[in-house]
């Protein structure tokens, strides 16, 4: 992956964690490597502070569900949990992925965390309402044009109240420090190739609202968070007071 690369518009290249025949200790080892990255990066914060903000706008209840798909190791969600114990809130969590190595990292990570349950799933078969709220963390920025709205479309059928992304801003400070960063902590070729074209494939503000136009969505809105992400929060229609 080249330092140098043009970032007017969403890169279309797949990442070597989209081609599925792949895997094995390779992808293992990247995903740990992958939460030394978020947690250098801040990733985990937007993903808090737009569940926070859905939670408020249905009442703020007690008990609530979130679905993250697309979970990797779902390690993002460990600030959720500290969250929950903060606002007196019984959480569960529902860990999705299609890769088992995926899963598998999961399961290993919240062995001793009963609120945490680990599925081996694809969104788009998963059935209505199944969450309360549907979460996805660097996961949309894998898809593009109307794959991309028909995902997000599925996570909102998937939800009972909306949905919260959390994914990358397209930016060349951004997208220089992950080049730097993953070859300084990793020789894994998942990483050093997947890290700087998952920010080549990430976002901007005109990408959310074009997002929000094509999913006729106007409850859509977003937030650029530190460091260089979004917290898009869409919930459905009649959700907000």
């Amino acid at each position: 992956m080249s330092f140098f690369r043009t970032l007017s518009v969403r890169a279309k290249e797949d990442e070597l964690m989209d081609d599925f025949s792949m895997g094995g200790e390779e992808l293992s080892e990247a995903l740990k490597h992958l939460r030394r990255l978020n947690k250098i990066f801040a990733a985990p914060a937007p993903t808090r502070a737009g569940v926070e903000k859905l939670w408020k706008a249905i009442g703020r209840p007690t008990k609530l569900t979130l679905l993250d798909v697309g979970a990797g190791s779902g390690d993002v969600n460990q600030k959720l949990l500290r969250w929950a114990d903060q606002k007196g809130v019984k959480l569960e969590i529902t860990l999705v992925d299609l890769t088992e190595e995926a899963c598998e990292e999961a399961r290993n990570l919240f062995r001793n965390e009963p609120r945490i349950k680990v599925r081996r799933a694809d969104v788009r078969e998963l059935p209505d309402a199944s969450a309360d709220i549907v979460t996805g963390s660097q996961f949309v920025h894998h898809f593009e044009g109307k794959q991309l709205v028909e995902m997000v479309s599925h996570m909102l059928r998937a939800s009972k109240y909306g949905v919260v992304i959390n994914d990358i801003h397209r930016h060349p400070i951004s997208y220089a420090a992950v080049w730097v960063t993953t070859r300084i902590i990793s020789r894994n070729r998942y990483i050093r190739h997947d890290g700087p074209l998952s920010v080549a494939k990430g976002f901007t503000g005109r990408d959310w609202r074009e997002l929000k136009q094509q999913l006729n969505h106007d409850t859509l809105t977003y937030e650029w968070k530190p460091l260089f992400r979004y917290s898009v929060v869409i919930p459905h229609h009649g959700t907000l007071s």
